[in-house]
């Protein structure tokens, strides 16, 4: 599975009827870390009026990882809105914080859905995303003999050595895309005879 997650965060602020907005987008893996990136946010900004966020902070089809708030603003004009927009863009791992100083000007129900979408597809557009792979792990024992050609077979299938131990043989786990993993076991079956073994962890 891959999927593209925040590289750096993003901030873009602008001014909308003498309100004035600042969307935050920052990478967040899981809920609790995305709750605690909104958090931060309200601590950055106290004297703001509305604090409204929203997030995807798994893979983006994991609904159980979403999360959003209107933080006081009418239900359904802020939080889903931004929600949406976070979905658009295939990006996982990523919450948005929009901050609003409010300007006493009111923006009705579809102004404040516009300002919300708004800044953060504003952000999305400035955002450098890399690719995250995830990966499932196995345990392969090996011979010290067989193990120069296990390290070219790593570097050839973009294999991660997430750990190894050297004692009477060679112990490692690896990190294999699950995309790869038939080539990969066919090749260890092939090149060892069927000696070797991969032999899946949990995750």
């Amino acid at each position: 599975m891959e999927f593209f997650i925040p590289e750096r965060q993003v901030i873009f602020e602008e001014e909308i009827k003498k309100s004035r907005f600042i969307t935050y987008l920052n990478h967040t893996q899981g809920i609790e870390q995305a709750r605690a990136f909104w958090a931060e946010m309200k601590s950055l900004h106290p004297q703001a009026r509305h604090h409204c966020w929203a997030a995807v902070a798994g893979m983006p089809t994991d609904s159980l990882q979403y999360g959003f708030s209107d933080d006081g603003e009418p239900s359904g004009t802020a939080g889903k809105p931004m929600l949406n927009c976070l979905l658009g863009s295939g990006v996982g791992e990523i919450s948005a914080v929009v901050v609003r100083y409010y300007g006493g000007i009111l923006l009705g129900t579809g102004g404040l859905v516009r300002a919300y979408s708004h800044g953060v597809q504003q952000a999305l557009a400035q955002l450098a995303r890399r690719c995250k792979i995830l990966r499932q792990p196995y345990r392969l024992q090996c011979s010290y003999e067989q193990f120069r050609t296990i390290q070219h077979l790593c570097q050839e299938y973009d294999i991660e050595i997430i750990e190894q131990q050297f004692c009477e043989k060679v112990v490692l786990r690896l990190g294999i895309n699950p995309s790869h993993f038939a080539d990969i076991s066919q090749q260890i079956t092939q090149r060892f005879s069927g000696q070797l073994n991969l032999i899946a962890e949990e995750m």
